[in-house]
């Protein structure tokens, strides 16, 4: 067990840093003159009215209303307000989603209906901010958007943050092609650390960061290759259990904001130097008694895309018989020697010949000769059709002084791989109270249970499905030959698979190989906000994220890595807590300077534990006990803590509604980083002008921003990295020491980053567009680089690193048609991010890092000075100056490299989306497309599947069962001929695509997928009332429907899992991506 050390913090002297940028604040010359009556003690009117939608005209529930840069309510869930508006004020209507609304008053008004229209753009919008302030978008610096919670639940995938893709410019979602669970990468902006799991954004739910990467694999070495061979049964295959984001019920969300940059997202610490995703979840809404709100969602699943699989071919090794004919014959025949063990398909062609196979019904050579035939679903037969139904039930209310919203969902999913899906059920309550006329307090609360049976393994192991699919040959029967699983009279003792020996039973490995887990994933909060008067206001807030998984494995006997089978246990807690503190001070002066200040802290502490129990040989088949271990079982357990303890200040000034500027700082003392290094102070300064307020532009612009923002963001490290420590071994009286050697004095990386904007639209809005450039550096990196064994030590950890990110993001959104009954919302997002490596570390014994390597080293990120940490290194073909491949003139085979070089990139070089939105009366089509350009993939999958000869470019060469390199032989004299030796077919093809020649394996990444369709009926009011019901909605939706890709096995969407890392540019048997279909039905009681 790991010793904590060093996690108690105490809060030291903040250093002075000057402020490096001065962004210039011009104001006009006329004198301030400040009002000494503050608007309470003005005349007070009464204002009613209610706030709909400028295109349908249905009620805006919750919209904010704000008089002179104070919040003075909401509306109800009719849409309606009523409020006490000092005279001469200007009121402000603002929706998360939809432009804002200004009103001067002058005198009591009635009746108002106020109108506000929705936007796709970033312009005149309402989003919420760090530490979950509310802010026009006008008045920000830096570049965010915001996705309403309706938007993701249209075509909703299993886990719903996949619905953001090909929405936000700059956001890049990579899952894991794993299963149900399907756990996401989300990046902004590219890779700032050499450790791809140091790249991920922060996720923040109601101002509380959530853990969000606990639940990818399973503990131990977890190895995408080879994981559970023999000499390697410690290892764990990948299996993806989930992570916390998944958990949280999309009915729940009422917005996302994206913060991109570390300016937009400096508050949050360290953790927030990759951006943020900030979650606001609905509220109870005033209305006529309690609102109830249903919505049912059915979804259908096959699979999207599936490998071209040769069928004219079976089972061999190109063997002959005494004719030289290619034969097959199971075992030992009058055909001649054995040919069924091979897991080749280089055999003889399918021409109804008659050949002595296996027989199911003897479970041996069959007495008879059969006819030689393909089994074309033999493969997909695996699967099946999907499904997942969610049905969620709301409840919500508010008085005026109290509100609350209570949600229940329940979803049900069968994968597309037989025996595999989960079970998940999220509860929620959301509430708030005006305590007194000064104090309110929110509480928030929500726990999600998630049971599974069993989660698909994945990666190229024989505990996997994909290996199987690999290893399959055409000409086998797969519910036949496998269906019985286990020998008659041998049940649980000796398994069915009459083949290759490294090919498990498919159908035991899908049903009796499980992997279950039982998870249970809590978050909840408490603020209180005590408002001493109109100007000064303070917050406390306390959070919490709790997750505890109960796992388990079953391996049964007479596997071919556990011959007396294998059972696991394993208890994974998480757990973290926030506590903050924030005191505010807002004024305005003649309704034309307006600062608000802030000062706040917080307290972060992180701790988890692991108990891992294991019987590695089991003593009665079938019972899955570490009481019936034959040995006594192998345990251990793992701990870590972290605490990070911050303080923080921010002032926001404005001038006339034209100039805003933000200046932030925090400083973190933290538990990982050594006393002289552990406080860092990072600042951020970003300022926002209205150029269509400030200068007298065309009438064709309706409004222009130009936005400018620099920030610094500090970062630790893990725990444990600073002093030796020591690890109970798993045998009795022993412990062992680390092979990393430990650093006292590491020192926080600093990411520095500049940005700039604009931010326009044209012809009364129809046209809007938002275009930012940025450059980000970090420094100081916490590296482990190799070490001489000969020092005790296989690495260590040092500071190093220079990397820089530069991109473009563009955001381009219209309305083109607009009239009564018909209107079309486009939108369109590009970005493109260049990644580059100024520096590694002078203290580095090698010109190169490792970022990331797939199984046998065939391919590897790889990190080197004037690279980036996406490049994919491994070995080429030989070519000469005219790029013609070389051969060697006495084998026909291609010239082996000595070096590994760079093959590609494992991102893309540009990514796109293009959102379309028709709206006929009642009737909305949505329509979605997005993909990519550019960048490479390794496939594992590829390399086997030629090499055995299973993929359709394959059969060439087979009528002669040999092959000729297209390439050249180099002459004595250095010329070159054409190649002309013939080669055995299967010879050629397992050289030429071998594991190790990553170019022949490696595949454009680009891809165009039609990502999203809806079609949606709102049945007319009229309708609905007769029912009792204020709206129904009913919708048909389809996701992942189609994609056009030079990639040839199921996506190159997805990467690798290993452990609980994704790693892009490689497939390592990943799972096929299913294509949904599926109906919705909401309702509004």
């Amino acid at each position: 067990m790991k010793k904590s050390r060093g996690t108690t913090v105490n809060f030291g002297k903040v250093r002075y840093l000057p402020l490096l940028l001065a962004l210039p604040l011009q104001m006009p010359g006329t004198a301030m003159a400040v009002n000494s009556m503050n608007t309470i003690w003005q005349e007070q009117v009464q204002v009613t009215g209610v706030v709909v939608n400028a295109h349908d005209q249905t009620p805006i529930q919750g919209a904010t209303l704000h008089v002179n840069q104070q919040t003075v309510g909401t509306t109800d869930g009719a849409g309606k307000f009523s409020i006490s508006v000092p005279v001469g004020s200007e009121l402000r209507i603002s929706s998360v989603g939809f432009t804002t609304e200004r009103i001067a008053i002058t005198q009591q008004r009635n009746n108002l209906v106020v109108s506000l229209k929705a936007t796709s753009a970033d312009i005149d919008e309402v989003v919420v901010t760090a530490l979950g302030i509310q802010r026009e978008a006008r008045q920000l610096g830096y570049a965010v958007s915001t996705i309403k919670g309706d938007e993701l639940r249209e075509a909703m995938p299993t886990n719903w943050s996949d619905a953001l893709k090909g929405k936000v410019a700059g956001l890049n979602l990579t899952q894991a092609g794993s299963g149900p669970l399907n756990s996401t990468r989300i990046n902004l902006r590219g890779d700032r650390s050499f450790s791809p799991n140091n790249n991920e954004a922060l996720i923040v739910i109601d101002g509380i960061p959530m853990i969000n990467s606990s639940g990818k694999a399973s503990s131990g070495v977890n190895d995408a290759y080879g994981a559970g061979v023999t000499g390697n049964i410690d290892k764990d295959i990948p299996i993806d259990f989930g992570n916390g984001l998944s958990d949280l019920n999309p009915d729940d969300i009422a917005s996302v904001t994206v913060l991109k940059g570390p300016a937009a997202a400096a508050l949050y610490g360290s953790r927030a130097g990759n951006g943020a995703l900030i979650i606001t979840t609905k509220k109870g809404l005033k209305r006529d008694g309690i609102g109830i709100s249903l919505n049912s969602n059915t979804a259908i699943n096959d699979i999207l895309r599936w490998p071209d699989i040769q069928y004219q071919y079976g089972q061999g090794n190109n063997n002959r018989n005494a004719n030289g004919e290619l034969y097959y014959s199971y075992g030992l025949s009058e055909d001649g020697v054995n040919t069924g063990s091979t897991s080749s398909a280089w055999g003889p062609k399918f021409n109804g010949q008659m050949y002595y196979q296996y027989d199911p019904a003897t479970e041996e050579q069959s007495t008879e000769r059969l006819p030689w035939q393909p089994y074309k679903n033999n493969i997909r037969d695996l699967f099946q059709t999907g499904s997942t139904f969610t049905n969620s039930v709301s409840l919500d209310g508010a008085t005026d002084k109290f509100s609350a919203r209570a949600s229940l969902t329940h979803t049900k999913n069968n994968w597309i791989l037989q025996n595999s899906g989960f079970e998940r059920l999220v509860a929620s309550m959301n509430t708030s109270a005006q305590i007194s006329e000064k104090l309110k307090i929110n509480a928030k609360f929500s726990y999600a249970s998630k049971n599974s049976d069993n989660l698909p393994g994945t990666g190229y192991n024989n505990q996997s499905i994909s290996y199987f699919m690999i290893f399959q040959n055409p000409n086998v029967d797969l519910n036949a030959v496998y269906g019985p699983r286990w020998k008659r009279g041998q049940e649980q003792l000796k398994q069915i698979h009459p083949y290759s020996s490294y090919i498990e039973n498919p159908f035991i490995i899908m049903h009796e190989m499980t992997n279950g887990i039982n998870s249970m994933n809590m978050d909840g909060n408490l603020q209180g906000v005590y408002t001493f008067n109109p100007k000064w206001e303070l917050m406390v807030r306390s959070g919490i994220n709790l997750r505890q998984d109960k796992r388990e494995s079953r391996r049964p006997f007479d596997t071919a890595n556990f011959p007396r089978g294998y059972y696991k246990q394993q208890d994974v807690y998480f757990f973290e807590s926030n506590t903050d503190a924030l005191l505010s001070f807002n004024e305005s002066w003649d309704d034309r300077f307006s600062l608000r200040a802030s000062l706040g802290g917080n307290v972060r502490k992180y701790n988890s534990k692991e108990n891992n129990a294991v019987a590695r040989a089991l003593n009665l088949p079938g019972i899955y006990k570490l009481s019936n271990s034959l040995e006594a079982p192998v345990a251990n357990n793992t701990i870590e803590e972290k605490n990070v303890n911050s303080v923080y200040g921010l002032v926001n000034l404005g001038w006339d509604d034209k100039v805003y500027v933000d200046i932030t700082g925090r400083n973190d003392w933290s538990s990982t980083l050594p006393s002289s290094n552990r406080s860092y102070f990072y600042p951020s300064v970003s300022s926002s002008y209205i150029l269509s307020d400030i200068f007298e532009l065309p009438s064709t612009i309706s409004f222009a921003k130009a936005r400018l923002s620099w920030a610094m963001v500090g970062n630790d490290t893990e725990p444990y990295r600073l002093h030796k420590y020591y690890q109970i071994s798993p045998f009795p009286g022993s412990s062992t020491s680390p092979s990393t050697l430990h650093n006292t004095n590491l020192k926080p990386e600093i990411s520095t980053s500049w940005e700039a904007g604009i931010d326009f639209s044209l012809f009364n809005s129809r046209l809007n567009a938002d275009v930012n450039y940025y450059n980000n550096v970090t420094v100081n990196q916490v590296l482990r680089v190799p070490l001489d064994i000969t020092t005790g030590y296989s690495s260590a950890f040092i500071n190093g690193g220079k990397v820089r990110n530069r991109g473009i993001e563009v955001l381009l959104s219209g309305r083109p048609i607009v009239n009564d009954n018909f209107s079309w919302t486009t939108t369109a997002t590009w970005a493109k991010n260049k990644n580059r490596i100024l520096e590694l570390s002078k203290d580095l014994n090698t010109e190169e890092q490792v970022i990331a390597t797939s199984g046998a080293g065939a391919v590897s990120i790889i990190a080197r000075e004037g690279g980036t940490t996406g490049d994919l290194y491994g070995y080429a073909l030989v070519r000469n100056e005219q790029g013609q491949v070389i051969f060697d003139a006495n084998t026909g085979l291609a010239i082996r490299p000595t070096e590994m070089e760079k093959i590609g990139n494992a991102y893309a070089d540009w990514r796109a989306g293009f959102n379309n939105e028709f709206q006929y009366k009642n009737w909305t089509l949505g329509v979605l497309l997005d993909g990519q350009y550019g960048g490479i993939v390794y496939s594992q999958t590829h390399h086997k599947m030629t090499e055995q000869g299973k993929l359709g470019h394959t059969l060439r060469g087979r009528e002669t069962m040999t092959i000729v390199g297209d390439g050249v032989i180099q002459n004595s004299d250095g010329t070159y001929s054409p190649n002309t030796k013939e080669v055995a077919i299967q010879t050629w093809y397992g050289d030429y695509y071998r594991r190790a020649n990553a170019e022949t394996n490696s595949f454009d990444a680009s891809y165009l997928k039609l990502r999203e369709v809806r079609l949606e009926y709102r049945l007319p009011q009229s309708f609905s009332k007769r029912l009792r019901v204020s709206n129904i909605n009913v919708a048909v939706f389809g996701r992942d429907l189609a994609m056009i890709s030079k990639f040839p096995i199921f996506d190159p969407e997805t990467a690798a899992l290993n452990g609980d890392t994704i790693m892009p540019g490689m497939e390592m048997g990943q799972m096929p991506t299913p294509r949904t279909w599926g109906f919705n039905l909401q309702l509004s009681l």
